[in-house]
Parts: structure tokens; C-alpha cells; sequence
């Protein structure tokens, strides 16, 4: 059979992996350019924080913004680590809404992916993007003129909410120069073992989120990883560096339950912050990046804009 038609790996919905080595995705794999958003007035912009690795980011501010410096924020894309980009028009538009909202100046990193860079990878980037944030950015102005560098926030969704906790965690070994505010994670990709509270016990199910946690780490790791699975390291929840942490959950996604979890053993573990769950009833896994407009997506965006605000 021919290499590049033969698949070897199928990730439905999210891409096809070719015997010949070809990546095929299957969603986010349109991009628009960065600049001053028609609709919210919003302006963006790309820069390239590490030439060698290619790691970029798109930085975001309102137009005009407040005399007084304000909230950063360091977003983290989904896509189950292999999928999606900050320059896709359904991050990017997300990205709008949110500073529009907020009055944040926001940095959405554009990691690497797997299966061409596995896992460290795209924990290596957003650490990148985290320090290079810290350290102001390399005098980039939108961040050094208008950033409250004692206000800086890490938020994400699926994958990029894991990404989010990982590198959160990473600071307690490795400092930076700032101290993080808040913690934002947005159904969060977080699995185990062992099934918690109502989670789905099928064994085909939990081997396919196995085997797809494997591939995107190229077959370094399992599913006890404390990467994926927070349970595994309590010390590191109880020892979380930042002050508020907020845990977004919805109904039918197959997450909320380790979402929940994380936000009660949070909370026992000792950790001396403030954390909050939202439970949102109805609605599937990341919705609100599908249906902005419905009237829960804007409760979640307004919970979210107030946690970066308050």
C-alpha cells in the first residue's frame, strides 16, 4: 500500500497520521492575519519570542485601553495537543471578545504540536512564552507600556487548561521574575487510571483516551503521568504558586468530572488560595468556542472577564 494513503494513526476529530510520516488535520487549520478587529476595536499583532524553536504569540489590547495599566493574560489554545492555533479564526475571535470585555492585554502562544513535536513540547513553548512575558517581553512595548506585571493570569481551555496547570507548577522548581495571579482552566483535559466520580467506565473508552495521551506524548508516557493526571503529585496542588484559581466545567463533557475533582482536592490539599467551580448544565465540551453567541457561552465569558478583573 502507498505509504502516504496507508493511516497508521486515526484521531478523530482531530487528524490522520500517514505510514509516509504526512500529518493530515482534520479541523483549525485555517489562520487570519492579526490586526484591529472590525466588530470589538480590538487590535492584534504576531511576535516571534523564540527564533529557534519558532514559538510566536499573538498579543492583543483594546483600542483604546485605560489610562491604567492592566491585567495580562497568558491564553493556551485547545485541540487535544495535536490540533488548533492562536491564528485560527476561532481562537482568534475568542482572544477579541475576551480583552474587548476585559480590558486585558492578552498573549496567545502559538505552541508546537504533536505527533511532529510531541509532549514536552508544547509545555517547553508556553514555559517560554510564561518567562518571556516575565521578564517584559524583551521590551515589547504593548506589554512593557501597558502590562501589570502584578496581575498576570494563565487560562486555557482543553488541552491548553492542562498546558495552563503544567507550567503553573513548573514555576515552584523554576522561578520567575513575577508572581502568578490566577489560574483559568477552562474543561480542562485531565485523565487517569482510575475512573473518578461519574466518569465513563467503558474500557474501550478509557484504552482510546489512554492510547491518544500516549501518542501525543510519542509513546514516552502513560496515563499516570502527573502531567495528565494532577492526583498523582497532591503536594503540587497544595503547593500551587498563584492566589485564585477558577475550574470551568460543563454537563456532557466526559472532563467534568476530573474538572471537579481537581477543584475539591484543591481545596482539602491545603492550598491557602481561592477557588471557584462553574458548572455549566446542557452543553458539551467547549461550546462556547462553537456557539459564542448563546446565552451561556456570554455567562461563561462574563464569569471568566470578572476572574480577571476583580
Amino acid at each position: 500500500m502507498d505509504p502516504n494513503s496507508e493511516i497508521v494513526f486515526d484521531f478523530p476529530p482531530f487528524l490522520r497520521l500517514y505510514k509516509s510520516g504526512r500529518v493530515h488535520r482534520l479541523i483549525g487549520t485555517d489562520y487570519v492575519p492579526a490586526g484591529v478587529d472590525p466588530t470589538t476595536g480590538v487590535a492584534s499583532k504576531d511576535v516571534v519570542i523564540d527564533p529557534r524553536t519558532g514559538l510566536s504569540a499573538r498579543l492583543y489590547v483594546c483600542c483604546p485601553s485605560a489610562s491604567t495599566r492592566r491585567p495580562i493574560l497568558l491564553y493556551l489554545h485547545g485541540g487535544a495537543f495535536v490540533a488548533e492555533s492562536a491564528f485560527s479564526p476561532t481562537y482568534h475571535a475568542f482572544l477579541n471578545n475576551v480583552v474587548a470585555r476585559a480590558d486585558v492585554v492578552a498573549v496567545s502562544v502559538e505552541y508546537r504540536r504533536a505527533p511532529e513535536d510531541p509532549l514536552p513540547a508544547a509545555y517547553d513553548d508556553a514555559f517560554a512564552a510564561l518567562r518571556w512575558v516575565a521578564s517584559g517581553g524583551g521590551g515589547e512595548p504593548w506589554l512593557a507600556e501597558r502590562g501589570d506585571f502584578d496581575r498576570v493570569f494563565l487560562a486555557g481551555d482543553s488541552a491548553g487548561a492542562n498546558i495552563a496547570h503544567n507550567i503553573l507548577v513548573r514555576t515552584r522548581a523554576d522561578p520567575l521574575e513575577i508572581k502568578i495571579a490566577g489560574l483559568a482552566l477552562i474543561h480542562t483535559y485531565f485523565w487517569g487510571k482510575e475512573a473518578v466520580g461519574a466518569e465513563p467506565t467503558d474500557p474501550a473508552f478509557r484504552e482510546w483516551l489512554e492510547t491518544t495521551w500516549g501518542f501525543v506524548c510519542g509513546w514516552s508516557s502513560g496515563i499516570e503521568d502527573p502531567r495528565v493526571d494532577p492526583f498523582r503529585d497532591e503536594a503540587a496542588l497544595r503547593s500551587l504558586p498563584c492566589r485564585r484559581v477558577l475550574v470551568s466545567v460543563t454537563e456532557k463533557d466526559w472532563f467534568r468530572e476530573r474538572g471537579k475533582a481537581y477543584y475539591e482536592r484543591l481545596r482539602a490539599s491545603g492550598w491557602e488560595g481561592e477557588a471557584e467551580l462553574v458548572e455549566t448544565e446542557g452543553e458539551e465540551h467547549v461550546y462556547f468556542l462553537s456557539n459564542p453567541n448563546c446565552e451561556k457561552a456570554s455567562a461563561e465569558m462574563a464569569r471568566l472577564v470578572a476572574f480577571l478583573t476583580q
